[in-house]
């Protein structure tokens, strides 16, 4: 899962949201430098990504890119479910989007003093570009595919995925609305509470 999906599962808990957001930039021994709290929002990071990463349906999602983006295939499914999670919001949260994601710059902002240095750096970018809320809109989700296509070490063609997404964008959308609540249940289980969360059917 993408930025947003890890900050919605984080729950009411500021340490833990921060430990989910800066998970994929803290390596080996840093973790070391964080308190108790921002390490169980690190791990809850890592058992979302292992749960996901292994789960079938997602690979029904990953299976239909991969002959086309292959490693990135997993990267590209990410961003697709974060688009349809901030698409129909309203389905999953009691609160807006737009309140929801103005409270979460909030906290990594009041925290940035602890962020390690390349969350540091990509923070600024997110929230000016408010890449939370415009993960909804197709344009933007294009631009923002631009911009990892020219940060890949290699071609990766990502650039051309939304034309993807939208070739096929039902049986995408099925699978996320199938897949997510099988990971709310799963972020549940860890003990995490949800009390923006609207019952999902």
């Amino acid at each position: 899962m993408n930025f947003l999906a890890h900050i919605y599962l984080s729950g009411e808990n500021e340490d833990i949201l921060l430990g989910n957001f800066i998970a994929d930039m803290v390596k080996g021994r840093q973790i070391d430098n964080f308190h108790q709290g921002i390490v169980d929002g690190i791990m809850l990071h890592r058992k979302i990504d292992t749960f996901t990463d292994t789960h079938p349906i997602v690979d029904q999602s990953k299976m239909r890119l991969r002959n086309k983006y292959r490693l990135y295939a997993g990267v590209v499914v990410d961003m697709y479910y974060d688009h349809y999670l901030a698409r129909y919001w309203n389905e999953y949260s009691r609160y807006a989007l737009t309140r929801f994601v103005k409270e979460a710059y909030n906290i990594l902002l009041k925290n940035y003093f602890l962020l390690p240095v390349r969350a540091k750096n990509v923070l600024p970018y997110m929230v000016s570009s408010n890449w939370l809320v415009n993960y909804a809109d197709l344009d933007h989700m294009e631009k923002y595919f631009i911009g990892m296509s020219q940060r890949t070490p290699f071609k990766s063609g990502i650039e051309n995925a939304v034309e993807d997404l939208k070739l096929n964008y039902e049986a995408f959308e099925d699978e996320f609305r199938t897949f997510f609540p099988e990971l709310l249940a799963y972020v549940e289980m860890q003990g995490i509470s949800h009390l923006h969360h609207k019952k999902i059917r």
